[in-house]
């Protein structure tokens, strides 16, 4: 299966060590060399990249590396393949727009009898159950809302309420943003990191590297970071829970929505 990245900060921050790490996973230290790619929000922007090469021997991978792109929400992955061929089409992270915001997503799974999910609005360029599932869970918020709710717990709900259904087809861990929320949804597997101060020094799993982060952040900077596994060897990661979704902002949970609870939200 593929491996996923995000991250959510409260100031525009890299995530060079983080992806450092990462890129590693996509042909070196792990078996996901079917494409990769990084979308980044940044001053109300977007841009992404991606390559359906290995990203550990990606020169746009490198690139990504050692260029400190400053965002608020970051999403990445590395593919291995499931459904459908080794191409660009079919390399994450997807994009669409809806309400006027460009809408990133990336997924970790595979899914059964998706094709049978009616789309509506949206289309896929590719032919991966993971585009098709962005399609339709696109489509049906869409329908659902006109536009954003001023209120947005409705949304919220109707997002974890969907992606439920997602997980009734198979494994899905997902990340979807609009460039102001990360929605972060557990299947099987993700983990959650949030660096604030006092900050300390960090070492990657997957290569030789450490970073000390009090001599890149302010007292005030608050960054997480989400991963498939833990990027580091002596920090505490938190596991998420199976049909758990948590919703990000500038790096703090604003809401969490549990498979066992109905009732609602329960907020960070």
């Amino acid at each position: 299966m593929c491996e996923l990245l995000g991250m959510s900060a409260n100031v525009p921050t890299d995530i060079c060590f983080s992806f450092a790490g990462f890129l590693h996973r996509g042909g070196r230290t792990g078996p996901h060399r079917d494409g990769w790619g990084i979308a980044f929000y940044e001053q109300g922007g977007y841009r992404d990249f991606r390559d359906p090469s290995p990203s550990a021997d990606s020169p746009i991978a490198r690139l990504i590396r050692d260029y400190p792109i400053k965002s608020h929400v970051v999403i990445s992955h590395i593919r291995q393949a499931n459904v459908g061929n080794v191409r660009l089409a079919n390399t994450h992270p997807f994009t669409r727009e809806m309400w006027g915001r460009p809408w990133c997503y990336a997924h970790n799974g595979q899914l059964q009898g998706w094709d049978a999910l009616a789309l509506s609005f949206y289309r896929p360029v590719g032919d991966t159950d993971s585009e098709h599932a962005f399609c339709w869970l696109l489509g049906e918020l869409r329908q659902r809302f006109a536009e954003v709710p001023e209120e947005p717990g409705p949304l919220w709900a109707a997002l974890h309420g969907l992606c439920e259904r997602l997980r009734g087809l198979g494994v899905c861990n997902l990340l979807l943003s609009d460039g102001v929320h990360l929605y972060v949804y557990c299947s099987t597997k993700l983990v959650h990191l949030t660096r604030r101060a006092p900050f300390g020094r960090a070492h990657l799993s997957d290569t030789e590297m450490s970073v000390d982060f009090r001599e890149h952040t302010t007292l005030a900077d608050v960054v997480s970071v989400m991963a498939t596994e833990p990027l580091t060897a002596n920090e505490d990661w938190t596991a998420m829970q199976p049909g758990e979704l948590l919703v990000w902002r500038d790096g703090e949970i604003q809401a969490r929505y549990s498979a066992d609870d109905g009732s609602g939200p329960a907020h960070g």
